[in-house]
């Protein structure tokens, strides 16, 4: 960005520290001390830092692994999970910013208690009713709006200098402070005794937990930063620490200062305790709450902007007002007059109560998917994934499982709503931007490490077993991929839900750089154009002929981590030119111990309602079973869900019933949903060819199985479909070895 300010690390550590300790501390971390006891309270601040430490590490790894621009956690996610994920996230994340300023602004008007108190005693006597809070929080919002848009990010960096001074002032006066309170020699003061921590804990927690998020407020300024990558991790990280240690003794100065009671049921009680208390602590109050809306108001325009800059706000029009920034700056001036207007609308209705309950639900999910992102680029083991700063995986991995768990501990209904609305959102941005994806590229090498993991454990593990279940791992390769799709069509449904299919495009060519460029083009072809939802593994090979590239690939593993078992011929069964050349490879197949089928295909429709025809002869003992076997497969398919697998064998003269029983035997033992009525016996007739009896059976066929033997092929190549020459198409089959069906 030219002309950028160019702030360095202190920015990031005011704004964070100044926005964990606010509000929460003065109006109620008492109540918590007074409810749980200090050893509760202790446990609730350390559970809550588990959540905000891993966060905050998680945040500081990642931002040093790439350039952090404007718009701060939102641009991590979205760059990290995708920009529609990224969207969602992004705007449920600006608008707990949003309200939070509104939350701020209301909080503060608590530091004017006792003017209130004063003036609303004498005017509900005199004038007969009260003044609203919103005398003062509404022109406090006015104003603080007024000042950012005059100022900017140069202004408000400004004063936080001056609130933060403040803020250190009135802490440092409440731990010099004395009650004359001496805590009993049994008062619990180290133990879980005092308070009822069994029932009270994640209620306190839940009004707790809000004090300890304001570690990732100073990543908002990543787009005003000289060094996002050195300034957000030791911003973050240093005031995530600091701010632990300060509640911590916080805490303990409470306990020992006051009894639970008094804790419990004052919430000004840091006015008893310290120096000058009745004007230190409202005007700490009123700094710390000041300096946490003015940290707000400078974080969640940015976020706005930088959402409204990828064109993901779903009101399109906005998009172009809201990215638009103003002076050599780029400050997001129409993004903050938005985000003043949400905000004046929270401070006028004055109850934020509920709101503010749902955007703690909103910074767990932030927070989770901070987590989830470094988590799941660890096991990604991504080697372009070099910060330099780095986390454990297992610190990110128990931030992420803890901010789902803490959902729903905190409140059940809340976290659903939270997750609904964010469920909802996504769906929403989705349609917008339909063309946008990215989620896929973070879970890729998640992917890619199990993939490897378990191909390697497969071929560590696999032993050689005569009676291993059978499944196929077919492989193709067919240079006419865009003359013909059938052999597509049909590794498609082998590998829809049992098997495994790769299709290998030929280029028959020498390895040049021409005929690597020309494979990458045809690679996107074919990727397109089989989809998204077919299952089948797609490559191109450049080989300078047909029987070198069998050679090559029959020697490589299939993608499942298990050997390919079946190689696929196809040709075109009108004009089978191809036919000789299947022929003269198949000793190289056979040489491999592989299965081979082979693919007669024809232009003709396919009539699915027509069904699977499996058909069985004297000679086919070694390829019936797995002929049924890929015939079950098959008709696995969507495509085929009205169709039916009907089998026929042809038996000798007086075996018709032997035949039969034994088939019916293998379908029931095998458990495969084939009727007996779809099983036909056919009693040879030495008067009648059985490729005639096949050919008038099947010729409306959906799909034919064929049974064939390698020397009949090799014999005469042309002979492979004499005879067959009405049908549709076949499917031939030559198995091995025989398969068990059991």
């Amino acid at each position: 960005m030219k002309g950028k300010i160019g702030f360095g690390t202190m920015p990031v550590f005011l704004t964070a520290i100044s926005t964990i300790l606010g509000a929460i501390l003065f109006l109620r971390f008492g109540y918590a001390v007074g409810s749980v006891g200090f050893m509760g309270t202790l446990l609730i601040i350390i559970v809550g830092h588990m959540v905000t430490i891993p966060t905050a590490l998680s945040l500081s790894e990642i931002a040093t692994n790439q350039k952090v621009e404007g718009g701060g956690e939102y641009f991590i996610v979205s760059r990290s999970f995708g920009l529609n994920i990224g969207a969602t996230i992004g705007i449920a994340l600006y608008l707990s910013q949003a309200i939070s300023v509104a939350f701020y602004i209301i909080a503060f008007t608590e530091s004017f208690e006792p003017v209130f108190t004063r003036v609303n005693s004498w005017s509900s006597e005199a004038l007969g009713f009260e003044f609203p809070r919103q005398l003062i929080s509404v022109p406090a919002m006015f104003g603080l709006s007024v000042l950012i848009l005059r100022k900017g990010a140069t202004m408000g960096v400004k004063a936080l200098y001056f609130v933060v001074a403040i803020l250190a002032l009135s802490l440092f006066l409440f731990f010099i402070g004395d009650t004359g309170y001496v805590p009993e020699e049994n008062s619990g003061v180290f133990s879980f005794q005092a308070g009822n921590i069994k029932e009270n804990f994640f209620i306190v927690f839940a009004v707790i937990f809000p004090a300890f998020t304001g570690m990732t407020a100073g990543v908002g300024l990543s787009g005003d930063l000289r060094d996002p990558s050195k300034s957000i991790p030791l911003g973050t990280t240093t005031a995530t620490i600091f701010g632990m240690f300060v509640y911590i003794l916080i805490a303990y100065k409470l306990t020992i200062s006051a009894s639970m009671e008094e804790l419990s049921s004052d919430y000004y009680i840091m006015r008893k305790i310290a120096v000058f208390g009745f004007l230190v602590v409202p005007l700490g109050l009123a700094a710390s709450t000041l300096s946490s809306a003015i940290g707000s108001i400078l974080v969640a325009p940015r976020t706005l902007q930088a959402l409204a800059v990828d064109n993901s706000i779903p009101i399109k029009p906005l998009n172009k007002i809201l990215a638009k920034g103003r002076g050599k700056n780029n400050e997001p001036y129409f993004a903050t007059i938005v985000t003043s207007i949400i905000a004046m609308c929270f401070v006028i209705l004055g109850e934020v109560d509920t709101v503010a309950r749902i955007i703690s639900m909103f910074f767990m999910v932030t927070y989770g998917s901070l987590c989830l992102i470094s988590f799941l680029y660890h096991f990604g083991a991504d080697p372009s994934y070099r910060p330099s700063f780095r986390s454990k995986w297992y610190v990110s991995l128990v931030g992420f499982v803890l901010c789902v768990w803490l959902m729903f501990k905190m409140d059940r209904a809340y976290a659903n709503v939270a997750i609904l609305s964010m469920v909802v959102l996504y769906f929403i941005v989705s349609n917008k931007h339909k063309e946008r994806g990215g989620m896929q590229e973070l879970f890729k090498g998640v992917v890619f490490q199990l993939s490897r993991k378990m191909q390697i454990y497969i071929q560590k593990n696999t032993r050689v077993n005569k009676d291993e279940k059978w499944r196929p791992s077919v492989v193709c390769i067919s240079g006419d991929t865009f003359e013909r799709d059938k052999v597509l069509r049909l590794l498609d449904w082998i590998s829809d839900k049992y098997g495994f299919g790769t299709y290998i495009h030929l280029i028959e060519d020498y390895f040049s750089r021409a005929s690597h460029q020309k494979s990458d083009e045809i690679h996107a072809r074919l990727l397109e154009r089989i989809g998204k939802k077919s299952n089948i593994y797609i490559d191109t090979l450049i080989s300078p002929s047909y029987t070198s590239a069998i050679a090559q690939t029959i020697q490589l593993p299939g993608i499942s981590g298990m050997p390919n078992n079946m190689f696929l011929f196809e040709f075109d069964k009108q004009n089978p030119v191809d036919l000789p050349q299947i022929a003269e490879n198949l000793t190289l197949i056979k040489a491999a111990n592989l299965d081979i089928a082979i693919l007669a295909s024809t232009s003709r429709k396919i009539n699915f309602n027509k069904g699977i025809h499996v058909w069985i002869k004297n000679t086919d003992f070694e390829n019936s079973n797995l002929m049924i076997l890929l015939s079950y497969i098959i008709i696995s398919h969507h495509e085929w869900k009205n169709s039916r697998i009907r089998i026929f064998e042809i038996a000798p003269q007086g075996k018709h019933d032997e035949y039969k029983a034994r088939l019916l035997e293998i379908i029931s033992e095998g458990r495969l949903p084939i009727s007996p009525a779809n099983v036909e016996i056919i009693e040879s007739n030495p008067d009648v060819s059985i490729r005639k009896i096949i050919s008038q059976k099947s010729v409306d066929a959906g799909l034919t199985l064929i049974g064939f033997h390698e020397d009949q092929i090799k014999r005469s190549a042309s002979q492979l479909v004499e005879g067959y020459e009405l049908m549709g198409d076949i499917l031939f089959v030559n198995a091995s070895t025989h398969k068990n069906i059991d």
